[in-house]
């Protein structure tokens, strides 16, 4: 099968768009289809080479004039490879692709991650849409996405060819007991409210510290948040890690306080990391803790709910004990080679379809 992705770019800044992309490819790549990426380039370029897949340059910026240049480019990146299948994951790339497909023969598959703006209902235009999550899927069939359109795929991270393995990794030397979120700087991500939950936890555990692990356009405002704290000199802002293994590793408690998150990649990571975990239960984070028998739900930007939990783990190693034991168990599902076979499985269904309407118009 010849399968062509379309992205904004292949960037290495923790974006889960981008990641779960780039595993898709590599997977799919790795059972012997014929992979290519069509973006704007970025540091994964190499990645995607080792494993055999074509970097097409495609500039997909919101201008007129760039908009005129990348509609060109597509179609003589179709030309040239030739695909059965165009997944596309941002807007833009379902936009060209539905709209300049011409006399193309390739099937259109679009996948969902964020739904945080609602013109995300123009993914609605293939003629398969993937939600990483029920309530994902739930949220596209209020827009309107038909339902026989879509197949849910949730993001399963475990084997990510982006990440080394968890074995050859060591704990980070962060000061115990150690608070660890891995998130966007982003009010959407909740991190106002854990700071926030934070400076409550610290005045029964003083000794805790926490680290906030990536970066995003609201950081300033976080750090001047944590500055006029109480707990300033307790909160570290360690910046976008490519590799935030360690950290998961020497994470008493690993928190995920979003407001909205379609199905976080770093659940599974945690997971994987025997953390004891507490996040918000919102959108398709309760699916990635089974809903909460893996994890410890709270009502997202409830700061005491959110204080309490983490409390309860900090005060009893039994309780800490337990949620990490939870957060193992079933982690079988969560590889790659499962999303990539689900994957395998839309097309496939997809590809039938067009057979049988092209058999049938012969009749």
């Amino acid at each position: 099968m010849r399968i062509l992705h379309v992205l904004n770019d292949v960037r290495q800044l923790g974006n889960g768009i981008i990641n779960a992309a780039i595993d898709i490819a590599c997977g799919q790549a790795q059972t012997g289809h014929i992979v290519a990426i069509a973006s704007a380039g970025g540091e994964y370029e190499d990645l995607l080479a080792r494993f055999g897949i074509s970097h097409y340059k495609l500039d997909q910026k919101r201008r007129p004039v760039s908009l005129f240049i990348a509609a060109k480019r597509f179609q003589d990146i179709v030309k040239e490879f030739r695909p059965d299948i165009v997944h596309c994951h941002m807007m833009t790339g379902i936009l060209l692709a539905r709209f300049l497909r011409g006399s193309a023969k390739y099937r259109l598959v679009a996948h969902i991650q964020n739904v945080h703006q609602r013109s995300s209902v123009l993914m609605g235009l293939a003629e398969r849409v993937i939600p990483v999550s029920d309530a994902v899927a739930e949220y596209m069939s209020r827009l309107g996405v038909p339902k026989n359109k879509m197949r849910v795929v949730r993001n399963l991270t475990l084997g990510s060819p982006r990440l080394p393995s968890l074995d050859s990794c060591t704990p980070a030397p962060l000061q115990q007991p150690a608070i660890v979120t891995v998130a966007g700087m982003f009010k959407r991500k909740g991190i106002a409210e854990l700071i926030s939950a934070f400076a409550q936890v610290a005045k029964r555990f003083p000794t805790a510290h926490l680290y906030l692990v990536g970066d995003g356009d609201d950081r300033a405002e976080f750090e001047n948040q944590a500055a006029a704290s109480s707990v300033a000199s307790q909160i570290h802002f360690e910046g976008f890690q490519s590799n935030p293994k360690p950290y998961l590793l020497a994470a008493e408690v690993f928190v995920l306080a979003s407001h909205r998150d379609s199905c976080p990649l770093v659940i599974s990571e945690a997971r994987a990391a025997g953390c004891a975990i507490v996040a918000s239960n919102a959108d398709g984070i309760p699916e990635q803790l089974d809903y909460g028998k893996s994890g410890i739900l709270v009502p997202p930007g409830d700061v005491t709910a959110l204080a309490n939990a983490i409390e309860s783990i900090l005060a009893s190693s039994a309780e800490r004990d337990k949620w990490k034991q939870a957060s193992q168990q079933n982690l079988e599902r969560f590889s790659v080679a499962n999303m990539v076979e689900e994957i395998s499985a839309v097309y496939d269904e997809l590809l039938g379809d067009s057979k049988i309407a092209q058999k049938g118009s012969l009749m």
